[in-house]
């Protein structure tokens, strides 16, 4: 029996990022993006776990856990700081909020799910990790694609550990990078059989991007796919579609279907 756990958290991929490992292994989430509404929501009494930025709009995290611990329904309901604010000293001052503990970010994929599940009780903590062998399971045989490599182009370091932390478990090799020039080079380095780019870039744009992929004759025919959160009109996908992009995705999408869309983006195994 996997736990119901609530997430408060204002930043869209970093939420994207704790939600897809924590379901991984079975969890149930939810998610806040405010103080007011988390608050709202672990009132209800739906969660078993509640994890909580620090600084967060309308109401803050400390706040938060003040006002749960201020009432006895909550007050033996574990509740976690995920917080860049961990310091010295901010250990004892996040117990002293009401708090049980506290994860520092960035968070670890790796280890993410065990630090939170030591503050479940044990018939609570999730038996699926994210494997290859559950990813199989989960969709039966295994693909053909699974050893392809994805170039992944992205400004946010969190959005690069989401596609790492997504991909690798299903058995895909996994390169990034932040813009234009350093994209192209690993480009032309690995030849990778799929590229998912971001629109805004550093040094550039997705738009340009693109273009020069498409321009190099090198590079040209490897499927390019838009993931974005920033750029979401019918115009934009319309026009990464003109300019050969196999798919245009908005985000946020849920983990399953983002790594369905990617497998049917993929070409079948190269010769020779």
């Amino acid at each position: 029996m996997a736990a119901r756990i609530l997430i408060i958290e204002d930043n869209e991929a970093n939420l994207e990022l704790m939600s897809y490992l924590l379901r991984a292994f079975g969890h149930s989430i939810v998610g806040a993006r405010d103080g007011a509404q988390g608050l709202e929501m672990a009132r209800s009494g739906q969660a078993d776990l509640v994890l909580c930025d620090i600084q967060l709009p309308v109401i803050g995290g400390r706040e938060i856990a003040s006002r749960l611990r201020s009432d006895a329904t909550f007050e033996r309901l574990p509740l976690v700081a995920v917080t860049a604010l961990a310091m010295v000293g901010d250990r004892e001052t996040m117990l002293a909020a009401g708090f049980d503990g506290y994860i520092a970010k960035p968070i670890a994929p790796e280890a993410f799910v065990q630090q939170v599940e030591a503050f479940l009780p044990a018939a609570l903590r999730g038996s699926l990790p994210p494997t290859m062998t559950h990813a199989q399971s989960a969709v039966g045989a295994p693909s053909a694609h699974k050893a392809a490599t994805i170039l992944v182009v992205d400004d946010k370091p969190e959005n690069l550990e989401l596609a790492r932390s997504l991909f690798r478990p299903s058995g895909y090799r996994v390169l990034t990078a932040t813009g234009l020039r350093p994209a192209l080079a690993v480009a032309r380095d690995a030849w990778p059989d799929l590229i998912i780019s971001d629109i805004c870039m550093p040094d550039a744009s997705g738009w340009d991007f693109i273009k020069a992929v498409k321009a190099d004759a090198q590079l040209s025919a490897i499927p390019f796919v838009f993931l974005t959160s920033t750029v979401t009109t019918e115009s934009d996908r319309k026009k990464g579609l003109a300019l050969g992009a196999m798919k245009f995705i908005f985000r946020p999408i849920e983990a399953q279907r983002l790594l369905q869309e990617i497998e049917a983006c993929l070409p079948g195994p190269r010769k020779g």
